[in-house]
């Protein structure tokens, strides 16, 4: 939230034929972080990797690993995604039958472990349904597009939910780190870092670039100016 830019590859958008590669790439030429995107088939309408593979990651991983899981069963399978070992796993908040409940013990789960805690919104689903949670957690990712699928051009307005989100956290005197995914690239990145968002998420902007190292950086400077000049006008 108006904090250092950070860049996030979302590895969905890597070749799996070459993951060790297409990894090792992003960590030489500027990523901060790798973003896994766990889907179930269910929750989204798509599969992609589970647990030994995030497992194998971490073993390999010389970059923080954000876990997002996209699974209709949250609290029935994050005991396996913490001992996998993450530096972040989100979950999703439309994933639980009974929120109120089950978002308390998912953060607890995580805290306990040493894990941050992270919650996601579809784009339809309102900012204000994070008011009882929002202290508790180290970071929100609004989804600018709808999960499961990349490549996906981002949804016009997300910008408006981060700034909703700001002004909650405003509010109630905490801060969290906002992390945005779908669509970013430098056409967008500027009005999200406006809003507040310092976490980007780059899938198809990054790994099918002719160069991921200007792209990742390219997105970096825009973001980190419209962010500061932002962040002065409060």
């Amino acid at each position: 939230m108006y904090g250092d830019i950070k860049i996030a590859p979302s590895i969905l958008s890597a070749s799996f034929m070459r993951m060790g590669e297409d990894i090792a790439m992003i960590e030489q030429k500027g990523a901060d972080i790798i973003h896994v995107d766990v889907m179930d088939g269910h929750f989204v309408p798509n599969l992609s990797i589970g647990v030994p593979f995030v497992k194998d990651l971490n073993k390999i991983a010389k970059l923080p690993v954000d876990v997002h899981l996209m699974i209709s069963n949250p609290l029935e399978e994050l005991p396996w995604f913490i001992n996998a070992g993450a530096w972040s796993i989100t979950v999703h908040y439309e994933a639980f039958e009974e929120p109120e409940s089950g978002i308390p013990q998912a953060i607890q789960m995580l805290h306990d472990a040493g894990i941050r805690a992270c919650v996601s919104l579809k784009p339809d689903t309102p900012v204000e349904v994070l008011r009882p949670f929002v202290k508790d957690l180290e970071m929100v990712l609004m989804m600018s597009v709808y999960p499961g699928f990349s490549g996906q051009s981002y949804i016009e307005g997300t910008e408006d939910r981060i700034a909703e989100l700001v002004g909650m956290c405003d509010e109630l005197g905490c801060e969290v780190d906002i992390q945005v995914d779908g669509g970013i690239s430098e056409k967008t990145v500027e009005r999200v870092a406006a809003a507040g968002a310092d976490i980007f998420v780059m899938g198809s902007a990054c790994f099918t670039a002719a160069d991921p190292q200007v792209a990742m950086a390219r997105v970096r400077e825009l973001g980190a100016a419209a962010g500061a000049q932002a962040a002065e006008g409060r």
